[in-house]
């Protein structure tokens, strides 16, 4: 008796793709100026999976290289001057980055390195010792503070390179890479200032696209995931072997890896 066919994929938009260079040149149709692309960072007990960083930079950088003139990653460098600041404010990180996996870091610094080898110019964040102040002294709120700063120094570090490319006449891409916090159009209420999208929509004249990247096996049925506007559409079970693109709404993608060992 045949298999029966998996359920159709057409809720969102959605798409189906064998690679993901086809599913990225669907995000980029609007030729935008600006990629906003955010990811689920690994957790503790993914450390056999390969991480959203390393698919992307094995599996996307490399397409995209050509087509693109900088990348910002969410990565901060403190001032040398303010170190005790830095130290107590990975203090206030760890309720966040305890349940990630060590190799997060790494993998950032991974994906610079690498693309400043295709050609791409790599940027890290570079806050002042009095954002790295505001932060400690936020107390029970410095993660919310913190989240804060990395929106707005991506902001403003994209808002320079895109000046400098104008100047130029340099139409290549400039991406952001970060966690899927930050990129979002229409952040959820209370998150609003974590992300830097809005703005530079409107900086760019409407030449902004954010794009989530996800490993299929990070989706767990818990409240944040289900709280995705794509969640109670996609079938961990149905269409393994395939690259998922959602299109929950204009110039807002999501591109699910497929599962592990199926391809």
């Amino acid at each position: 008796m045949p298999d029966a066919p998996e359920p159709a994929c057409s809720a969102l938009g959605c798409r189906l793709f064998d690679d993901p260079t086809h599913a990225f040149e669907a995000v980029l149709e609007s030729k935008p100026l600006v990629v906003g692309i955010g990811e689920a960072h690994a957790q503790k007990g993914s450390e056999g999976l390969a991480s959203t960083t390393a698919r992307f930079t094995q599996q996307l950088l490399p397409w995209l290289a050509p087509k693109s003139s900088d990348i910002v990653i969410e990565l901060m460098e403190p001032d040398s001057k303010c170190l005790k600041t830095v130290e107590k404010v990975r203090e206030e990180q760890k309720p966040v980055t305890q349940e990630q996996a060590g190799s997060n870091q790494n993998e950032f610094i991974t994906l610079g390195t690498r693309a400043k080898e295709s050609g791409v110019q790599p940027h890290v964040l570079y806050p002042s010792c009095e954002q790295f102040d505001r932060i400690v002294k936020a107390g029970p709120d410095s993660v919310f503070v913190m989240l804060d700063t990395i929106a707005v120094l991506t902001e403003q570090k994209a808002k320079a390179i895109l000046v400098r490319n104008h100047e130029a006449g340099d139409p290549r891409l400039v991406l952001l890479y970060g966690g899927a916090a930050h990129n979002d159009l229409v952040p959820r209420p209370g998150r609003e200032s974590w992300s830097y999208a809005k703005n530079l929509q409107g900086f760019t004249k409407q030449r902004y696209v954010e794009v989530d990247l996800i490993v299929r096996e990070y989706i767990k049925d818990t409240e944040v995931w289900q709280q995705l506007p794509w969640y109670p559409h996609f079938d961990k079970t149905s269409h393994r072997d395939k690259f998922v693109l959602f299109n929950p709404a204009p110039a807002s993608y999501v591109l699910i890896f497929p599962a592990s060992g199926a391809r």
